[in-house]
């Protein structure tokens, strides 16, 4: 079964000029132009198009799309094995959320009581699924499952006066960086007062806390380039300041 742009945009449910631009960037170019230059899209180039489909219902960008389905050992099988273990996760969030929804209707209409606890549960669920999709791979493959799962299951416990805390922390953090920064010494006190506060940070989410990890977790921050854009956003060289703060801090 062969496509025109038309009917296979109709098909998948995206519109031709999405399918154009994915043709321009290379993500996924027609099998064929025709004697009349349309695109023609064959079965490959549909499968292709599925999978990037199911990528981007993740949040992955196209460019790290492009870079997967480009892996000479690109195993179309297993990334769909992937996709379900994704949705089934991303199941379970929703169906906690409407969980929470329907209790929450509940004790407005004074048919249960709900505990403040109860009323967060569904967003910390969220908060670590969205973790677990930009960075769990990543974080399981340093760290390992067992460290993880702790992280996540010390994370899932917390009061929401604690991820308040916590939240706060880290904005604290950026802000205090931004200012030690502009000093130009990772050893000073600036710099070392921020390095404290993120092993702080840290120690919230954390079961156990040695300054190899810290240091090692630094050196993410500039090797992933998701971290370094986070906190380079206002100034390039943050992330690479803060790594040198940190490996001063746990030097001691």
């Amino acid at each position: 079964m062969e496509y025109t742009v038309q009917k296979l945009g109709q098909l998948a449910g995206v519109s031709t000029r999405t399918l154009r631009y994915y043709d321009e960037i290379g993500i996924l170019k027609p099998a064929r132009i025709n004697s009349s230059g349309y695109r023609i899209y064959g079965q490959v180039e549909v499968d292709r198009l599925q999978q990037i489909m199911f990528y981007r219902e993740m949040n992955v960008s196209l460019e790290k799309i492009k870079a997967i389905l480009e892996q000479p050992d690109f195993d179309e099988a297993e990334a769909l094995r992937k996709h379900r273990v994704e949705l089934l996760d991303k199941r379970k969030q929703l169906d906690e959320l409407i969980r929470n929804v329907e209790k929450s209707i509940a004790h407005s209409e004074r048919r249960m009581t709900m505990t403040d606890k109860e009323k967060f549960e569904g967003f910390k669920q969220k908060m670590i699924d969205d973790n677990e999709t930009k960075y769990g791979t990543e974080i399981r493959e340093k760290y390992g499952e067992e460290t993880v799962n702790k992280s996540n299951a010390k994370l899932k416990g917390m009061s929401e006066a604690e991820l308040a805390r916590i939240d706060q922390l880290g904005q604290t953090i950026l802000t205090d960086l931004q200012v030690a920064y502009e000093t130009g010494d990772p050893a000073g006190e600036l710099a070392q007062n921020v390095a404290a506060m993120h092993k702080e940070w840290l120690m919230a989410y954390w079961d156990s806390y040695s300054k190899e990890a810290h240091a090692g977790l630094a050196q993410m921050y500039v090797d992933d380039a998701r971290f370094t854009a986070y906190y380079d956003k206002e100034k390039p060289g943050s992330a690479a300041f803060l790594r040198d703060a940190i490996v001063i801090f746990t030097s001691k």
